[in-house]
């Protein structure tokens, strides 16, 4: 297929399902601790403008959940049909960790979500409050045994291998592998600044159509005050990441920052931009300031950072791609922290929700945080190339053996489904979005019951209910 073989179409397969898949878990989390937080401060304060956001978020968190359950599935059964001989040489690492995942996090969730989704009427509000916060803990802990098995595929420890395959022998140690406390950091925090820009360029988006309502103006305020004190602090984990990294994974350094070789002892230049050259070994038309790579990745003016050429051809990953990527994902992070402190400065002059230069940005602000997870996924994962887990044993030595036409079979079936299926699931989530939060200031919902109206507990429900006036979408009635 387009002159590629079966492994390379193995792992775009890969890439692409899991593109689709981190972006559903990574908006999961931030709604779970935010909901969490909105029905908190409903509970603390008694302002029904919590609740009503509660009502409002909870429907897209569970479309945005279910979506996130069906891709995880396919991303689980990747790993026997494609990935066979990878399973059967680490399976006794990842196997478990991956179960510890459903036994902890998954039943966690799913024996919490219902009373959450659909017991607001039906439970007592601590009950319910209790539920949403279990919800949320869900949601953590599947991300720590997640990234405690990638982790442990860039930074293997704790284990020996026994006639030809991994054996663990001190769980402890595979668990808390050298990188894995700063990719956990790392990535819990960009889903709550990807929720926080996705949230901001909702209420961005409705107040420049001129819906201010005081749910909107909330929406937003929260959103550009996470962006005001979680960026930077991604900013600096992300130093921190970069020199565990540099320690247990130079060559990817080296590839991710396009540096080939050293001069004498002259300390590492930064290239800002520029195009690596794999072939010719080479950056070309690069742009950079010298001395500033050693600052950054050393902390120090007088060491050198390992160079591409210090490697093995055959060990490097590809910068041309991990360079890129890695600038992509500093770029938004940059911008994040920017658009916080413009946030921060406009609230001084009252005009956060009136300035359409700043709403205009925020909108556009929207997907940035997703992009960045991608961009930083691209970067870790091919980084490690030509490893799939790091120093034992190879991506090329890992796969399933399957024909090329096999691959790129189910590599097109997988294109058309994914964009069919989940391309329909975020149109729905995005018009939920348009629609806003139905507020009701000063007044208490009923408490439902028969012939008794209450605020819609199923996700489904919230679209066939009216639009704004002047739209003209309708969804069939039900049967």
């Amino acid at each position: 297929m387009f002159g590629l073989e079966a492994l390379d179409l193995a792992r775009i397969q890969f890439a692409f399902t899991i593109s689709f898949h981190i972006v559903f878990p990574a908006i999961t989390i931030g709604l779970a601790s935010y909901l969490a937080v909105l029905e908190g401060l409903w509970l603390k304060t008694g302002n029904t403008l919590y609740r009503d956001l509660y009502h409002f978020w909870s429907k897209i968190f569970a479309v945005n959940f279910g979506m996130g359950v069906v891709s995880g599935l396919v991303m689980a059964y990747q790993f026997g049909t494609n990935w066979s001989a990878f399973s059967d040489f680490a399976g006794a690492v990842t196997g478990p960790l991956l179960t510890y995942e459903v036994l902890t996090a998954f039943f966690l969730e799913a024996g919490f979500l219902g009373v959450m989704l659909f017991g607001w009427n039906r439970v007592g509000p601590g009950l319910h409050f209790f539920s949403t916060v279990m919800v949320a803990i869900g949601t953590l802990i599947s991300t720590f045994w997640i990234l405690a098995s990638n982790s442990w595929m860039h930074t293997p420890q704790g284990f020996e291998i026994i006639d030809g395959r991994v054996i663990p022998v001190d769980w402890f140690a595979v668990v808390f592998n050298p990188s894995f406390p700063y990719r956990l950091a790392h990535m819990a925090t960009a889903a709550f600044l990807a929720t926080a820009f996705f949230v901001g360029a909702s209420a961005a988006w409705h107040l420049l159509r001129g819906r201010d309502n005081p749910a909107i103006r909330k929406m937003l305020s929260m959103a550009l005050w996470m962006a005001l004190l979680v960026a930077p602090v991604q900013a600096f984990i992300g130093d921190l990441h970069g020199l565990n990294t540099l320690k247990y994974q130079p060559a990817k350094i080296a590839a991710i920052e396009g540096h080939w070789e050293n001069v004498g002892d002259e300390p590492t230049p930064l290239i800002l931009f520029g195009w690596p050259d794999m072939e010719r070994e080479e950056t070309r038309f690069k742009v950079e300031i010298p001395a500033l790579g050693s600052l950054i990745l050393t902390h120090s003016l007088d060491k050198q950072v390992p160079a591409l050429k210090d490697f093995p051809p055959e060990d490097r990953a590809n910068s041309t791609i991990v360079f890129w990527t890695f600038r992509i994902m500093v770029a938004m992070g940059l911008m994040m922290i920017f658009v916080g402190l413009w946030g921060t400065w406009l609230r001084r002059g009252e005009r956060l929700y009136t300035c359409r230069p700043f709403l205009h940005l925020a909108v556009w602000m929207g997907p940035s945080g997703i992009i960045a997870i991608l961009a930083g996924w691209y970067t870790t994962e091919i980084g490690r190339q030509p490893w799939i887990v790091h120093g034992l044993m190879r991506t090329a030595d890992a796969s399933s053996g399957h024909s090329a036409t096999q691959l790129g079979f189910t590599l097109v079936l997988f294109v058309v489904v994914y964009f069919v299926l989940f391309g329909a699931g975020i149109g729905y989530m995005l018009r939920l979005v348009r629609k806003g939060p139905k507020i009701d200031e000063g007044k208490e919902t009923s408490e439902g019951g028969p012939g008794q109206p209450r605020t819609p507990a199923r996700p489904l429900s919230a679209a066939e209910e009216g639009l704004e006036d002047g739209e003209t979408d309708t969804l069939p009635e039900r049967s």
